[in-house]
């Protein structure tokens, strides 16, 4: 497999020293209804309409989340992350909020609003049921680092396990490439030494999925969509290894095609797709197997080919 690439580490806001040590159940992830509601602080009066968000709150030494409510007023076009944002800057800068690129392409910003998975930078306020307190609470089946940032490197080990890689391996050929010249084929260059596949790695799809909640050794519909790319073009990876992933009773047989993971998808990716064209790679590799042992037992029987084993 080739080597991973080094990934950028997303802005959390505020830098805590906060380091998960157990994976947090995703019934705990999320807030309980009943629990109890901060009182929102007083907001000083701008003119805009004010934007009532319900914030999941928790830090590592607390036993459970809670609710915490702010009022917060931004402009007609903002997002769900400007208002988290705001209220960083102007009434709680202790909230922990994950982010990075603001414009829908690194992933990092991922929540939970109202219920519904979605990236915080890329969900606008108009977009949602007016006159209610927005519901914001951290993806599901992730271990919790604070408030509303998750941890993902269980979810990062998922890509590893699929075999999927993250650059093209690269050779001789493709060196003296990319060190030639500007020319037409400068960016062919650059396209083969980069990543092949539109996943952001954003994590929505295993916190929408109903089987990764209830069954937390199930592999994921993101890791699977990256095992059935790379079944689609192994660029030398060996494939063995990667089928025979796949073909666990934890993998692409655990699915119920709930088809929540390509609701959710911002990248338009696909992995439930993707992951019934790799269930049906996996039965055709089985299918053959089972011809090929079926094929030996009938060469192992003691009759010579072309015989009836006769006596002679």
């Amino acid at each position: 497999m080739s080597p991973r690439v080094r990934r950028r580490n997303p802005t959390v806001e505020p830098i805590e020293a906060i380091e998960p040590t157990e994976a947090v159940p995703s019934g705990e992830v999320g807030p309980l209804e009943s629990a109890p509601i901060v009182p929102a602080p007083v907001v000083p009066e701008t003119g805009v309409p004010a934007t009532r968000l319900r914030i999941s709150r928790r830090k590592k030494d607390e036993p459970k989340a809670h609710f915490q409510e702010f009022k917060v007023a931004v402009d007609p076009g903002a997002t769900v992350l400007d208002a988290l944002l705001e209220i960083r800057r102007s009434q709680d800068p202790s909230l922990v909020v994950r982010h990075s690129c603001i414009h829908a392409s690194c992933g990092t910003c991922g929540i939970r609003v109202n219920g519904r998975e979605s990236l915080a930078c890329d969900t606008p306020l108009a977009s949602l049921p007016p006159g209610k307190p927005l519901k914001v609470e951290p993806l599901a089946g992730q271990r919790l680092v604070a408030d509303l940032a998750t941890d993902m490197v269980d979810f990062y080990a998922r890509f590893e396990a699929a075999g999927m890689p993250q650059v093209r391996a690269v050779g001789p050929a493709d060196a003296r490439a990319a060190a030639a010249p500007a020319g037409p084929s400068a960016l062919d260059s650059v396209h083969a030494l980069s990543r092949f596949e539109n996943c952001i790695e954003c994590g929505l799809c295993l916190s929408a999925c109903p089987i990764s909640r209830a069954n937390q050794d199930f592999i994921g519909p993101a890791a699977l969509a990256a095992a059935a790319r790379v079944v689609a073009e192994p660029r030398g990876v060996d494939l063995g290894p990667v089928l025979a992933l796949a073909a666990e009773p934890d993998s692409v047989w655990g699915c119920h095609s709930a088809m929540e993971c390509s609701a959710v998808c911002p990248a338009g990716v696909e992995p439930a797709m993707a992951l019934f064209e790799l269930r049906r790679r996996v039965a055709a590799d089985g299918l053959k197997r089972l011809l090929r042992r079926g094929a030996g037992r009938d060469r192992g029987s003691g009759s010579l080919p072309g015989t009836r084993g006769d006596a002679v």
